[in-house]
């Protein structure tokens, strides 16, 4: 890929879940990074496409219509009173990163979640006290960079690979809580 061509963010279709699913295939079967065990199908993948994009977005980086990273908001807890919190998730092509892909990504989604009226971005985050092979901590150093902070830590809750991990949770605040707080708009509502 030459350097002149432009990196773009999009929304995802459920059409692109073979390359998202490609993407996160090796998180699965050789990191730390996600505790899924298995690789899900490409019938589950398109579904959980589907499934986020009816709240949230879903958004994918492109450059020359190859597929580079992909970045999603999820809830971060069902009941109603969490509706303007989100747990994110940025995953990016093993062999594009450090082109700055993940920053890229995180601030479309930030904007769109602040448009959305979503106030509290919060990321679930594998961690260890010593790297390994399967995981490193980067993660970590990047939602520092992205402005995010530390709000707990458990230990040793996440078994892969023979080995217990940590997780932590850290959180970003994007936007001002109100004591009348208006509703936070659908993403199916508000990309339309």
């Amino acid at each position: 890929m030459s350097s002149d061509e432009k990196i773009t963010i999009r929304t995802a279709r459920e059409s692109d879940a073979p390359a998202l699913l490609a993407i996160y295939t090796p998180y699965v079967e050789n990191t730390a990074i996600t505790f899924e065990y298995d690789v899900p199908s490409i019938e589950e993948f398109t579904s959980r496409i589907h499934h986020t994009l009816e709240k949230y977005p879903y958004l994918v980086a492109e450059k020359n219509s190859q597929i580079l990273g992909y970045a999603y908001a999820s809830p971060f807890h069902e009941r109603a009173a969490y509706d303007w919190a989100v747990e994110t998730s940025i995953y990016v092509d093993q062999n594009c990163k450090h082109m700055g892909i993940g920053r890229l990504l995180h601030d479309a989604l930030e904007q769109t979640l602040k448009a959305q009226g979503i106030l509290n971005m919060n990321a679930c985050i594998a961690y260890t006290p010593s790297a390994d092979a399967h995981l490193d901590n980067n993660s970590v150093e990047f939602h520092s960079h992205m402005g995010y902070r530390l709000v707990g830590e458990f230990y040793q809750c996440g078994y892969k690979f023979d080995t217990w991990y940590n997780m932590v949770w850290m959180e970003k605040q994007i936007g001002e809580h109100h004591k009348k707080q208006p509703a936070p708009i659908a993403f199916k509502e508000f990309h339309k």
